[in-house]
């Protein structure tokens, strides 16, 4: 069955819509962070009355605008791929994946475009109190935008509360709240929030660094410095909880995902973690058979980590890549061609029913599918399958070839999970630092730690979408998990048009992102406005 997929056509498309999705996920992280920060410094205003704590305030609200603005831009355009690009997805789930982005439209979005236009232009129109609460609703709007999008997206990695209908072979909501509150998308908001908080805690501090290098604006610099050092040492704290609990919530639900972010091949007992290693050779999910083994160069291991990370159990067996694979009876793994023969059967019952329901629906053929389709049993064994299916292959030989194409690519999911976590470690110490420097005014003397937080702004963009590799990545070849493969989910549409589309986006997104970077930096370089009189605020 992969004969007939036009993969060119899957690459390109998958290329355009990840080429989007990273170019957008560097604005929406410091949208987030900055708007809460943002709230926070305006509160120290209403109540201290201190114009400082104005000036710094509006500072930070300039780059938070321009930011804002050009991540709404590439957000439009990552909606709309997914009809342009994706219809066939958009077809399979659009009763469950429509409903978050309504939503999100409706509610989050009115909600927070309305307060940032208070935000920005009711200074001395509304009072103080008043824009207060504008900006506290602007920051929960933001949220509230995000929750939407990564409930969907969550979704997409553990899909619950829906059944299928055969009849319009789509998937369809039956339990709202079990999409809504599913422990994934707990999990998946409350980490891409605190990993959010943190990035911008990062920008806040480096940007105020340079003006400590400076010698300019040092009380400025200072109150923001310690406004952002307590913001983002809580965040970095909450953000490991969080961390963890998405882990455990993979191990679960993604179990071959969990062993690419640890090169796992073999699954054992007392399974060590990988602090940090250097694989040999590159892109390992390819070509890959019973005999691959995952090599290193060279690595750091934490014995018995990752059994204890996994399942609170040092003793714990932790499945590797040939277990999920080839299938572990004594664990109770079912083999991958297990679970392709059982979609594959789901799909032929499918096309059964189908043409049962056209000769006669009333007839005994159909009625027996139709009440097949509702037997728990079916849903369980078969149906849960659905998407192994488009690997079936009639010869056992290749039908094994086929399983392991399953695999992510472990090179590339190993490095980004790693990478995540050591700059995670990294901030959480820079914040704890900086916050005691800054509190014993010890700060300004260190030269070499204000431009280590200069420098640390590009690595924090970096840990966030190595975040995003991970969860992305990490779950191919899957657009819904163990239901729809990514290459039955693109649009058939000609492969050229998607080449043509993926280079003017990727002109337009180098150069909004270019245009933000100059505008950032002139902003930056013009510091806050100066004091104003006493009488006016």
């Amino acid at each position: 069955m992969l004969e007939n997929i036009d993969f060119a056509l899957v690459n390109w498309s998958r290329g355009q819509f990840a080429l989007t999705a990273l170019f957008h996920w560097i604005f929406v992280p410091l949208t987030l962070g900055l708007s809460y920060m943002l709230a926070f410094m305006e509160t120290m205003y209403y109540r201290t009355g201190d114009p400082e704590w104005k000036r710094i305030t509006k500072f930070w609200m300039k780059l938070f605008g321009i930011n804002f603005a050009i991540g709404i831009a590439t957000g439009i355009i990552l909606e709309f791929e997914f009809g342009t690009n994706w219809s066939n997805y958009s077809w399979f789930v659009g009763d469950i994946f429509g409903a978050p982005l309504a939503i999100e439209g409706i509610m989050a979005f009115f909600l927070e475009s309305t307060f940032i236009a208070v935000m920005f232009f009711g200074w001395d129109k509304v009072s103080k109190r008043f824009h207060l609460t504008a900006t506290w609703l602007a920051a929960v709007g933001a949220s509230l935008s995000a929750v939407w999008i990564l409930v969907a997206n969550a979704w997409m990695q553990n899909p619950v509360g829906t059944v299928f209908n055969p009849d319009t072979v789509r998937n369809e909501m039956v339990n709202f709240w079990a999409v809504l509150f599913s422990e994934t998308a707990v999990n998946k908001f409350l980490h891409t929030l605190t990993s959010g908080f943190v990035l911008s805690a990062i920008f806040v501090i480096g940007v105020s660094s340079w003006f400590l290098l400076k010698k300019r604006e040092l009380l400025f610099a200072k109150r923001s410095i310690v406004i952002a050092s307590v913001f983002g040492l809580i965040s970095s704290l909450v953000l490991i909880g969080t961390g963890d609990s998405s882990a455990k919530e993979i191990v679960k639900t993604q179990p071959m995902k969990f062993a690419a972010m640890e090169a796992l091949y073999e699954g054992q007992t007392e399974a060590p973690l990988i602090a940090w290693g250097f694989l040999k050779g590159k892109d390992l999910h390819k070509n890959m058979d019973e005999n691959s083994e995952a090599e290193f160069y060279m690595k750091i291991e934490i014995p018995a980590m990752l059994s204890i990370l996994a399942h609170m159990d040092p003793k714990a067996y932790v499945p590797g890549i040939k277990d999920l694979v080839l299938g572990n009876e004594e664990q109770g793994i079912m083999s991958y061609p297990e679970k392709i023969e059982r979609g594959y059967y789901a799909q032929q019952q499918l096309l059964a029913y189908k043409a049962a329901q056209k000769e006669d629906p009333n007839g005994a053929e159909f009625l027996a599918l139709e009440a097949q389709f509702k037997d728990p049993d079916f849903v369980e064994n078969h149906m849960r399958y659905f998407g192994y299916g488009n690997f079936y292959d009639p010869d056992p030989e290749q039908l094994k070839k086929n399983a392991f194409t399953l695999v992510p690519p472990i090179s590339l999911t190993f490095y980004a999970f790693h990478i995540m976590v050591l700059l995670g470690g990294y901030f959480l110490m820079l914040f704890a630092v900086f916050l005691f420097l800054v509190m014993r005014n010890q700060l300004h003397n260190k030269k070499w730690l204000l431009w280590a937080a200069v420098w640390t702004i590009p690595l924090a963009f970096v840990a966030s979408e190595s975040g995003w590799i991970v969860a992305e990545i990490g779950r191919q070849p899957w657009v819904i998990q163990d239901l729809m493969p990514t290459m039955t989910a693109v649009t058939h549409i000609d492969t050229t048009s998607v080449i043509m589309t993926f280079g003017l986006f990727a002109l337009v997104f180098v150069a909004l992102f270019i245009a933000e970077v100059k505008i950032m930096v002139k902003q930056i370089k013009i510091g806050p406005k100066k004091k104003e009189d006493p009488s006016n605020v």
